[in-house]
Formats: structure tokens, sequence, C-alpha cells
């Protein structure tokens, strides 16, 4: 009985070793090359994070903001909501993430959602989704799905900006 037991656990060890040895394979990636991205700013948590835009299902944002048109990515689920205010908006007004790298629910994938300032409210800087919803569920503002994906990776949390204009060089 413990010959069984112990072949049992030394085929177990092996396929681990096994499994883990691949996964420490270096993959081949080809050839690197350098290429400088337009990198955006929005809020989370009142902290501004660093993104880029590879990937959206509208073509008309992908022809704006020179990125892959991939209408495939209308129909992913699970993205998480990026909201975009979109007429009236405090200065200094940037899109802000319902998640960032280190949350459980972050993917780089978004859901689109335009926000709208209702006639008569005095728009405020808004920097996280809590904020949002709770003005939403006040009356103060209107949040609609676009029915837009972004693949938009966070690359730096708690960015710094480090040139003027809409896009950001990111440096690593």
């Amino acid at each position: 009985m413990s010959k069984r037991i112990t072949a049992a656990a030394v085929a177990v060890f092996a396929a681990l070793a096994a499994g883990s040895a691949f996964a420490a394979l270096p993959l081949q990636l080809g050839p690197a090359t350098h290429k400088q991205l337009a990198v955006y700013q929005g809020y989370y948590d009142g902290h501004k994070d660093g993104y880029v835009i590879t990937d959206v299902s509208s073509k008309a944002q992908a022809t704006l903001w020179h990125a892959n048109f991939a209408p495939i990515l209308k129909g992913a689920s699970g993205a998480s909501p990026q909201y975009f205010v979109v007429g009236r908006s405090a200065p200094g007004q940037l899109a802000v993430f319902g998640s960032e790298p280190g949350d459980s629910s972050y993917n780089p994938l978004w859901e689109e959602l335009f926000v709208t300032w209702k006639a008569g409210v005095k728009p405020v800087l808004l920097v996280k989704d809590d904020q949002i919803n709770a003005l939403a569920k006040a009356g103060k503002l209107s949040v609609t799905d676009s029915h837009i994906v972004l693949n938009a990776p966070i690359t730096s949390v708690r960015a710094k900006e480090t040139a003027a204009g809409s896009g950001y060089s990111y440096t690593g």
C-alpha cells in the first residue's frame, strides 16, 4: 500500500515539476522593436493611472485613435466600466476607471459608459466610479452604455504626466 502511495506522490510531483518547468521557459516572441505609444491618463479612486488604447469595437474610434478595429470585442463579457464625460465637465476631467491592476475585477477590456450632467447641475471633477454611481442615483447625472468595448490596458498605476497634450509618453 505504501509503495502505491509513494509511486502516486512521485507521479504527481513529476507532473507538477514538468508543468512548472514549461511555465518558466522563455517564450519565443521574436525580435523586439521600440515604438512610442500614446499613454493617456484616467482616474481611479482619486489618483491617476496611465493607459494605452490598442483595440476598440467602434470603427470610428479606431480611426480617430489610430487603434485596431476589433468588432469581436463588442460581444466581450466581463469588461469593467470606463466612464467618459460627454458635454459639460469640470476642468481637468479625465476618463474614470472601474478597476485597476491589482483588483480582482481588473482586466484590460473596458465597457465605455458615457456620463452626462443634468441641466442645472454644476459639474464637479469625477475621480471615482462610486462617486459617479452616487451622483447618478441622486439624479445629478446620467450614465449611458455606449455598447463600445475598448482593449486599453493600464500600464502605470499612480501615473505622472510626462508630456503636454492628450497623449503621454510611457517610459516603463
